[in-house]
């Protein structure tokens, strides 16, 4: 297992370094923030001055250079617009995302589960074919829209929720959560019910799916002649294989949610990431730009790595392959 870590590691690393490159060069190829950050009233020795202050008179390579020796000392760059470090303002809006994404996903694995584990055993029903038609509507319905009509329904009409907001939040391991707090939860709820009913969908479809393969198997069949419970048959044989692929696919999905909770924090003024990196893309923040970019790139990496070690517990199969090479 050793060896399996410290390969993955090396990958890691080897991962995190191309895309360094590939975002540097993305995003400094694109737009000019000159035009946008100094005033068009400024004369050309102002120019030239605030021009050498942000280092875009080095050439592109130079830049990236300057931008990867300080990176491997944990600097990734001073905000234009903030003049602040750009990993401070990230990882002061990095615990709302967290806390969305987090919330959507467990959402969709409370709600996606059981309706993928009933759909899978009781195909025919009818509740079983409305839970398949509403998780088509999962896939279809676009985010942004169906923001809008929660917003419209249950903050407008009914009054139940707030629309827009974090709410208040209170400290816990060195960072706020709004989570703890009753109107934190009720500010949380909407935009992660949002954010959630894609995946939800996913884990339903993915349930069901392997329901129905898992329990035409011979294990299966075995379990059932040896006269144990359906209960029993369904919750320890059935269930326990079918996580395997849904945590998978959960798992590589929470570095999405992560990723692009850009609308959904947009429509209900949620104060993460996502917020940040428009308002900074709007005025062509560069280095907050590529922070952003290179945190969600260690932040899918880090999740793959877990997610594989969760696979490893769920299916010893991995743990043998693992020690064989």
């Amino acid at each position: 297992m050793s060896v399996y870590m410290l390969r993955r590691l090396l990958q890691a690393v080897a991962v995190v370094f191309a895309m360094s490159l590939i975002v540097f060069v993305g995003v400094y190829a694109i737009g000019d923030p000159v035009e946008i950050l100094i005033s068009p009233d400024a004369d050309q020795i102002e120019r030239e001055r605030a021009i050498a202050a942000l280092g875009l008179d080095l050439p592109l390579w130079e830049q990236y250079f300057v931008f990867l020796s300080k990176a491997l000392q944990g600097d990734l760059g001073r905000s234009f617009v903030f003049n602040e470090p750009a990993l401070r303002l990230i990882l002061q809006r990095m615990p709302a995302t967290l806390e969305l994404a987090f919330g959507a996903t467990i959402m969709a694995l409370v709600i996606g589960l059981p309706l993928g584990l009933y759909a899978g055993l009781r195909p025919d029903s009818p509740v079983s074919r409305t839970i398949m038609a509403g998780s088509i509507l999962g896939f279809s319905l676009p985010t942004f829209w169906v923001g809008l009509m929660l917003i419209m329904v249950f903050a407008v009409q009914l009054g139940w929720l707030p629309s827009t907001g974090r709410g208040p939040t209170r400290e816990f391991l060195g960072m706020q959560w709004s989570f703890l707090t009753w109107d934190g939860l009720r500010h949380l709820l909407l935009p992660a019910i949002n954010l959630s009913l894609f995946k939800i969908s996913l884990v339903i479809r993915l349930t069901r799916a392997g329901v129905r393969e898992t329990i035409l198997m011979d294990f299966v069949k075995f379990a059932r002649a040896k006269g144990l419970s359906p209960n029993r048959v369904i919750f320890v044989h059935v269930f326990k294989n079918i996580l395997i692929p849904v945590v998978t696919v959960v798992g590589l999905e929470l570095g999405s949610t992560i990723a692009f909770s850009v609308v959904t924090e947009s429509v209900f003024a949620w104060p993460g990431m996502g917020k940040l990196i428009i308002d900074s893309i709007n005025v062509l923040d560069r280095p907050v730009i590529v922070a952003y970019l290179m945190i969600i790139v260690m932040m899918f990496i880090i999740i793959n790595l877990v997610v594989d070690l969760t696979y490893s517990v769920l299916d010893p199969r991995v743990r043998l392959e693992a020690k064989g090479t």
